[in-house]
């Protein structure tokens, strides 16, 4: 197998530098953490290290050190496609190298091969109730899985500690494998009266998804589908989804248990549903007027969410301090394919009128939009209007991150993650212990 050869070579200078990090500088402090930030949900608090992909402020979300920009020209593509096969992706991230054509579609081969799925797993999705959330199917599914399990397997009968990446790895390609077939068995089941299509070994993992739904024939749908796998792919080791499945796995809950519970965190609110809201927002303002607005109605509009109390879903990042890269791959790729789709240019409009008022606001540290605030609109014109199934395919790429890095810190060796608590008491005397000095300092300059 390409990818375990590659890491299998990579791992002891990997290796050298974790323990030398940890044998000559584990006492050197990496940050302070604030009160206000342990009542806050540690947001920006430094506590993982990610090789996999970081978020800059100003370049958005790079993938092994490399921008979207360079992601979607670099990585090889497939043969009639203007967007990289997700083979190619999933070999830059678990290898750290971009991959030649061949290595990427030797990804994809395997992917193939694997990509069967149970047909006990179909009778569940079957049994659930028909008003189940495709979420709750999809982690469902994938739990459904377990039985599966490699590394679940080999370590009941001895495995060493150096080698839980191994059959991490391959739990990890077996489920990849089978995630577009998941999806497409999701929605068929739930809005095409269990149709179910053959999958295509011609047909390539990103646009698989499409192909098993009915639309295997439209060229548009299959590239955003590899273009929407791409983007949504890996987003650091810290936001919910991906925080979740590391923190399953550290305790050695193999990938599949570690991936549903990742899935659960997706479907919040505040996570991966936030593009459903994001397109029902951009619907209630379009029925609020009786023709298309023009940029002062919609400025008007904006401003009027806002003095109501309510936020404007789509803008703003945690992180960023810039338009969301990612955002903008999939406003090019709607600008040269959706330019008379109405939902779409309602998004290209709020886009330009949104940042200003957001900027006047002043309420709003970063006034750019993210990925959601586009992705959904795309989903819609190609005919995908049920909201609620969105958030799968964001869960069917974002795997392919979460099993990245579940595999290096199984080969890294990294330990159960088990930080400690404090009581609110126990923070009160801190803070007491602290200010009575501060304010005889102020005493003694006020004499």
């Amino acid at each position: 197998m390409i990818i375990e050869e590659k890491i299998a070579a990579e791992l002891p200078e990997w290796r050298q530098r974790v323990s030398h990090l940890i044998k000559h500088h584990g006492n050197q402090k990496v940050c302070d953490v604030t009160v206000e930030q342990l009542y806050a949900g540690i947001r920006g608090v430094q506590i993982q290290v990610s090789d996999i992909s970081y978020v800059e402020p100003y370049q958005g979300i790079l993938l092994r050190g490399y921008s979207i920009p360079e992601i979607l020209e670099l990585l090889p593509k497939a043969p009639g496609s203007e967007i990289p096969l997700a083979g190619g992706l999933y070999y830059l991230l678990m290898v750290d190298r971009l991959p030649s054509l061949g290595e990427a579609q030797a990804v994809e081969a395997e992917w193939k091969k694997r990509a069967t799925i149970p047909g006990y797993v179909v009778d569940v999705l079957r049994a659930l109730p028909s008003s189940t959330h495709p979420m709750t199917m999809f982690s469902q599914a994938i739990l459904a899985l377990q039985s599966e399990s490699v590394f679940t397997r080999q370590y009941s009968n001895g495995l060493v500690k150096e080698d839980y990446w191994k059959p991490t790895l391959e739990d990890s390609l077996n489920l990849t494998a089978k995630l577009p077939g998941l999806a497409a068995c999701i929605y068929n089941l739930k809005y095409r009266d269990g149709i179910c299509l053959e999958s295509d070994p011609d047909v390539d993992w990103g646009a698989s998804f499409a192909q098993l739904i009915g639309k295997g024939n439209d060229w548009e749908y299959r590239e955003l589908m590899r273009l929407y796998m791409i983007l949504h792919s890996d987003h650091e080791g810290g936001n919910v989804s991906a925080h979740t499945a590391h923190l399953v796995n550290s305790a050695l809950s193999d990938i599949y248990y570690a991936s549903s519970a990742a899935i659960n965190g997706l479907a919040g609110p505040l996570h991966g549903v936030a593009n459903q809201e994001c397109i029902r927002w951009l619907q209630d303002l379009r029925r609020n007027f009786d023709a298309f607005p023009t940029r002062e109605q919609l400025e008007s509009y904006a401003w009027e969410t806002l003095k109501s109390g309510q936020v404007i879903p789509g803008y703003g990042h945690a992180v960023l301090r810039v338009t969301d890269p990612r955002f903008t791959a999939l406003l090019e790729f709607g600008k040269k394919y959706l330019q008379d789709d109405e939902l779409f240019r309602l998004v290209n409009m709020v886009y330009e009128v949104l940042p200003e008022v957001l900027s006047q606001y002043g309420k709003v540290k970063n006034p750019w939009p993210n990925v959601d605030a586009v992705s959904g609109s795309l989903q819609v014109h190609y005919g995908l209007t049920q909201f609620d199934f969105h958030t799968v395919l964001f869960g069917v790429s974002r795997i392919l991150g979460l099993t990245t890095h579940a595999v290096w810190a199984r080969a890294l060796g990294k330990p159960i993650e088990r930080p400690k608590s404090l009581t609110t008491r126990m923070l009160e005397e801190m803070v007491e212990t602290v200010r009575v000095p501060v304010a005889m300092e102020s005493e003694v300059g006020a004499s």
